[in-house]
């Protein structure tokens, strides 16, 4: 049986809140999984942050993306995507354009080595989604789904 946050956190005291609790098992859990992915990672030399921006150009396509519009997509904010796409672009798995209409706006787009590296860590990825989320079942997972859909929503008043 799994232990509640307060004990895992060796917190003596009771939170002030159920809220508080929520909170903090919320940030608990984002931290515990986020620390899984850049172990999975590790060996490839990527990290999470790195790994989402590939996944996003992926699904960009062959037209690219601007860097102001991967920043949106990100999952964990990043202020600094140029010094992101840089360092990703050093391993050629990212290229980056000026373009014509607007010589300010730079498009990013995945290479060939970039779609090898995500086509060989997908099943790995797959299987960590199915391991961690094994015990919960499909009508479980739909209710958190929602509930954390509520949280980013209330988050944002």
């Amino acid at each position: 049986m799994a232990k509640g946050i307060q004990a895992e956190i060796k917190q003596m005291k009771p939170f002030s809140s159920s809220e508080e609790e929520a909170f903090i098992a919320i940030l608990r859990t984002s931290d515990g999984l986020q620390q899984q992915v850049a172990d999975l990672l590790k060996p490839y030399g990527l990290s999470p942050t790195q790994f989402n921006a590939l996944r996003i150009l992926r699904g960009a396509g062959e037209s690219g993306l601007a860097c102001s519009e991967i920043g949106e997509r990100m999952i964990n904010h990043d202020p600094d995507i140029t010094r992101l796409l840089d360092r990703l672009e050093q391993r050629d798995f990212v290229q980056r354009r000026r373009e014509q209409k607007d010589r300010r706006v730079h498009t990013a787009r995945i290479t060939s080595t970039g779609l090898e590296i995500l086509k060989t860590l997908d099943r790995p990825i797959e299987e960590f989604h199915r391991r961690i989320m094994a015990d919960i079942g499909e009508s479980s997972l739909k209710s958190l789904i929602r509930l954390l859909e509520k949280v980013r929503h209330s988050s944002t008043k």
